[in-house]
C-alpha cells in the first residue's frame, strides 16, 4: 500500500510540467511617432493622450451624453457582447474542471424473490449498496492546464471584444448625433433662405406688374425659391432616417430624438495629444483582443503535443454492500477497489502530428493577425490626425468663402435695386451664398467627425 501512495505522490509532483511553448509577447514594429503630426506637435509629444480621457469629458453636449449612457445599457450589440463574455467564462469553468478528479456517489437497493419449483425452494433476497467512486486522469503533460490557459485567454479576448463594442458604440452614437445636428442646421438654413427668397419673389412680381422689370427676372427669382424649397423635403427625409438610426443604436424602436446643443455650439478640446506610440498597444481594445487570441492559439499547441505522451488515469471506489439493510454499514460490509491505467498512442496514421501542425498554423495565423491589427491601428491614428488637421483648415477656408459669397449676394441685391445690373447676377450670387453656407455646415460637421475618428483610433471610448 505504501508503494502505491509513493507512486501516486511522484506522479502528482511530476504533473507540474507542461509541454508546448510558453507565451512570450512577439516583437512588433512600433514607429517612433505618429505620421500626421506637424514637426512642432511631434517635438512635444507627451505620454498623455486624448485616448485616455473618458468619453463624457470629450463630448460636452449633455443630451449626447444621455444618449450614449442609454445606448451603453440597452444597445443589442453591447448585450450580445456581454452574453459572449458569460459564455466564455462558463467555458473556462468547463475546461478547468478537467484538471480535477470526478467524484460520484451512488446508492442502490434491490429485492429479488424466486417462486418454488420442483428443483429449487422458494427464496427472497434483499441487497443494499452505497458507494463513492472517483476517476482522475493525471495532467502529467499539462494538456488540461494548457487547455485552461487557452480558455482563460479566450475569456479575456471576449472581454476586450466587449470593450471594443463599447468604444465603437460611443463613436457611432457621436457621429450619428453630430450628423443629425448638421441636418437640423441645413434645414434651418433652407427654411430661412426659402422665406427670404419668397419675399424677394413677391417684390420682383410687383416690379414686373408695374413694368419696372421683365418677366425673365420673375422666372429667375422663382428658380431661387424652387431651389431652396426642394432642399426641405430631402432634408426632412434624412433627419427622420437619422433619428431611426439613433433609435436603433439606443436599442429602441424608431422614434423622435431629443436635441441638445446646436452644431456650432459643440465644444472641442483645445488640444488633441496622441500620446506615445507604444501606449497604443495597451489602450486599443482590438489589439488586446488579438493578443489574447494569440495566447489561446499558442496554448493549443501544448494541448496538441500532449497527445504524443501516455495518458495516466487513477480510479477508485469505496462503500458498503450487504444483503441485509440492518448490517449495511457494519465492518464486513465494506468494499473498496483502486486501479491505475496507462494508455500510450502507438499508431494514429499521422493524426497527432497533423493536429500539432494544425495548432501551429493557427498560432501563426493569430500572430499575423495580431501584427496586422497593430499596423492597422497606427494607420488609423495617422489617418485621423491628418483628417482632423485638414478638416480644421478646410473649415476655416469655408468660413471665408461663405463670408465672401454672402457679401457678394448683398452687393448684387444693392446693384439690382439701383438698376445697375440684371437679376441674373442676383441669381448667381444667391445660389453661391446658399451653397457656401451649406458647405460650411458640412465642413463643421467633418471637423467634429474627425475628432470622433481620432478619439476612437487612439483607443478612447471604452473607459467607463
Amino acid at each position: 500500500m505504501s508503494k502505491k501512495v509513493a507512486l501516486l505522490s511522484v506522479l502528482i509532483l511530476c504533473s507540474g510540467c507542461a509541454v508546448g511553448p510558453n507565451y512570450k509577447r512577439p516583437a512588433v514594429s512600433v514607429p517612433g511617432t505618429y505620421r500626421g503630426l506637424t514637426p512642432e506637435e511631434a517635438a512635444k509629444t507627451q505620454s498623455a493622450s486624448i485616448g485616455d480621457q473618458k468619453w463624457w469629458d470629450i463630448f460636452q453636449d449633455e443630451q449626447l451624453r444621455s444618449l450614449i449612457r442609454t445606448a451603453l445599457q440597452q444597445n443589442y450589440d453591447v448585450r450580445i457582447a456581454a452574453s459572449r463574455v458569460l459564455a466564455a467564462r462558463a467555458q473556462l469553468g468547463i475546461v478547468r474542471s478537467d484538471q480535477f478528479p470526478n467524484v460520484a456517489a451512488g446508492a442502490a437497493i434491490g429485492d429479488t424473490r424466486t417462486a418454488r419449483s420442483a428443483f429449487l425452494p422458494a427464496f427472497e433476497r434483499s441487497t443494499g449498496q452505497v458507494d463513492v467512486s472517483a476517476v482522475w486522469e493525471l495532467d502529467f503533460w499539462g494538456k488540461y492546464r494548457r487547455a485552461t490557459e487557452a480558455a482563460r485567454a479566450n475569456l479575456l479576448a471576449s472581454e476586450w471584444a466587449r470593450q471594443e463594442v463599447l468604444a465603437t458604440l460611443v463613436a457611432n452614437m457621436s457621429r450619428a448625433y453630430f450628423q443629425l445636428r448638421a441636418l437640423d442646421r441645413e434645414l434651418e438654413i433652407s427654411k430661412r433662405t426659402l422665406t427670404s427668397r419668397q419675399e424677394s419673389l413677391r417684390l420682383t412680381r410687383i416690379l414686373a406688374d408695374r413694368g419696372s422689370t421683365s418677366m425673365l427676372d420673375v422666372r429667375q427669382a422663382e428658380q431661387l425659391v424652387f431651389t431652396a424649397a426642394a432642399e426641405i423635403p430631402a432634408l426632412e427625409q434624412e433627419i427622420e432616417q437619422q433619428e431611426n438610426l439613433i433609435s436603433i443604436l439606443l436599442g429602441k424602436n424608431p422614434a423622435d430624438v431629443a436635441r441638445g446643443q446646436k452644431l456650432t455650439e459643440q465644444a472641442q478640446p483645445p488640444e488633441v495629444p496622441p500620446g506615445l506610440t507604444s501606449s497604443l498597444l495597451e489602450r486599443r481594445p482590438d489589439i488586446r483582443e488579438a493578443e489574447q487570441q494569440l495566447v489561446a492559439a499558442n496554448a493549443q499547441i501544448g494541448v496538441a503535443r500532449a497527445a504524443y505522451f501516455p495518458q495516466i488515469s487513477l480510479s477508485g471506489s469505496g462503500g458498503f454492500q450487504s444483503a441485509a439493510l440492518t448490517s449495511l454499514f457494519s465492518g464486513p460490509a465494506g468494499t473498496w477497489n483502486f486501479g491505475a491505467s496507462l494508455t500510450q498512442p502507438i499508431f494514429t496514421a499521422g493524426r497527432i502530428r497533423s493536429n500539432v501542425r494544425f495548432a501551429q498554423a493557427q498560432q501563426q495565423t493569430a500572430l499575423l493577425f495580431y501584427q496586422q491589427t497593430i499596423q492597422g491601428a497606427f494607420r488609423g491614428v495617422s489617418d485621423a490626425l491628418i483628417a482632423y488637421r485638414k478638416s480644421r483648415e478646410f473649415r476655416a477656408q469655408e468660413e471665408l468663402l461663405f463670408q465672401s459669397a454672402q457679401d457678394s449676394a448683398r452687393l448684387s441685391h444693392m446693384r439690382y435695386t439701383g438698376g445697375v445690373t440684371g437679376y441674373l447676377e442676383v441669381l448667381t450670387n444667391e445660389t453661391n451664398a446658399f451653397s457656401a453656407e451649406l458647405g460650411l455646415v458640412q465642413a463643421q460637421l467633418n471637423e467634429l467627425l474627425a475628432l470622433v475618428q481620432l478619439y476612437e483610433a487612439l483607443g478612447g471610448g471604452w473607459q467607463q
